[in-house]
């Protein structure tokens, strides 16, 4: 229950930093529930991507707009600045590549949003510290070896990647628990559980 609350969250968090009635790629779309929520509530145009199969056909018999692929393979599909918003919601850890996939992310989007769990929580620093173990949470509830994230990476370490690779970003918010809210929006590497981020090209 917790951690569809998070998810319901950060799926809020993304639905504020979109303009109405734009067109948007979701990538790891899953069922395609975020999609709905975009549609609805924004007026969007959304069209998804899905890697796994099966939730791809359950989207599509929603009447989604959702094609059953490998975002890191194709979205070479797609032409430059097709979408106004691209989304990695919660799955840039579990990218083969990131960092091709945020520059992707930004030649087939005007902007992008992309948000992921923040290892650097402290309750990951001290799980580590002191058990000497691989934390597990709320926004990481699977062992190391079954699951899906393969980058794990912090606030500070996307954003030291994004100046690096010449992003801008224009907006940040962060999911942390409600006694921990102002100090996950001040000190985010620390007590923010998750980020959410609106990034776009440097100068763009």
């Amino acid at each position: 229950m917790n951690n569809i609350k998070s998810i319901r969250k950060d799926w809020d968090l993304i639905e504020s930093l979109i303009k109405d009635q734009s067109r948007i790629l979701d990538i790891g779309c899953g069922e395609g529930a975020l999609i709905q929520q975009l549609e609805k509530n924004l007026n969007a145009k959304v069209h998804g991507i899905e890697k796994n199969q099966e939730l791809a056909l359950k989207a599509i018999a929603k009447g989604l707009n959702i094609t059953h692929g490998d975002a890191e393979k194709d979205l070479s599909q797609y032409a430059n600045q097709s979408f106004d918003y691209v989304i990695l919601s919660q799955t840039l850890q579990a990218m083969v590549e990131p960092k091709k996939i945020l520059k992707e992310l930004l030649r087939v989007g005007r902007k992008a949003i992309v948000s992921f769990p923040n290892f650097g929580h402290w309750l990951c620093r001290a799980h580590l510290g002191f058990k000497g173990r691989m934390p597990m949470s709320r926004a990481m509830p699977r062992h190391w070896y079954n699951t899906p994230n393969i980058h794990f990476c912090t606030v500070k370490d996307f954003e030291s990647l994004c100046s690096d690779l010449k992003i801008d970003i224009i907006e940040r918010a962060t999911i942390a628990g409600a006694a921990q809210g102002l100090l996950g929006k001040w000190f985010p590497n620390l007590f923010a559980t998750s980020a959410i981020y609106r990034i776009r090209r440097a100068g763009g």
